[in-house]
């Protein structure tokens, strides 16, 4: 099961993913606004969730600035790739250019392989490591509901901006062919930004393909 949150500017989608453990995992947290921060946390309260993991897909600002508010709601540090690290590193230095008041993301008591799987309550999470929008963005398939957590590498109709640092627009499209169009056509994507797809509307009709 699976609730989206947009937020922040950029409307990026925060998603609490859960199952019937009622244990949550927390992917993107982009909340930046009180109000944003109260619609996730009375979620989670309502349903009687119990949050234990953080993930992110990638670390651009929109994708973080609300990892150091569930850390200190939940006690919860993020989760990604080591090669994010250096691009969440950056986020203190532009934050205030682009007119945020950044809060320091916790820094990863552990860092997620490129293949592999990450697991809460009576969810698998297979990792799919498909960088080019960001230089080492995971994608989060769970096989048993066939959906896809993907973060900015697929959007409904378009792929992800390649023009930030750590970006490769030919790697991007390759993992994309090679990795996510191989998953059944009838698997859901929700994407960072904008409403969800599948994998085979995406192949029948995303124009960069």
């Amino acid at each position: 099961m699976l609730k989206v949150f947009p937020n922040n500017p950029y409307q990026e989608n925060t998603i609490v993913l859960y199952d019937d453990s009622l244990q949550c995992a927390i992917i993107d947290p982009g909340m930046y606004t009180a109000a944003e921060q109260n619609a996730v946390v009375n979620f989670i309260r309502d349903a009687g969730l119990k949050p234990v993991l953080l993930l992110n897909t990638h670390c651009h600002i929109d994708h973080v600035l609300g990892n150091k508010f569930v850390f200190d709601q939940y006690g919860l540090k993020p989760q990604f790739n080591i090669g994010e690290q250096e691009i969440l590193d950056a986020v203190p230095a532009y934050a205030p250019s682009m007119g945020f008041h950044y809060e320091l993301s916790p820094q990863p008591d552990v860092y997620l392989p490129e293949t592999g799987t990450v697991n809460f309550g009576n969810t698998e999470l297979e990792l799919i490591f498909a960088p080019g929008h960001s230089p080492a963005s995971l994608c989060f398939y769970n096989r048993k509901d066939n959906v896809l957590v993907g973060g900015d590498v697929l959007f409904r109709g378009s792929v992800g901006r390649s023009d930030l640092p750590g970006g490769n627009h030919a790697q991007l499209l390759k993992n994309i062919e090679e990795k996510l169009f191989t998953l059944p056509d009838d698997c859901t994507v929700y994407p960072g930004h904008g409403p969800e797809t599948t994998i085979g509307y995406e192949k029948d009709t995303n124009p960069f393909f």
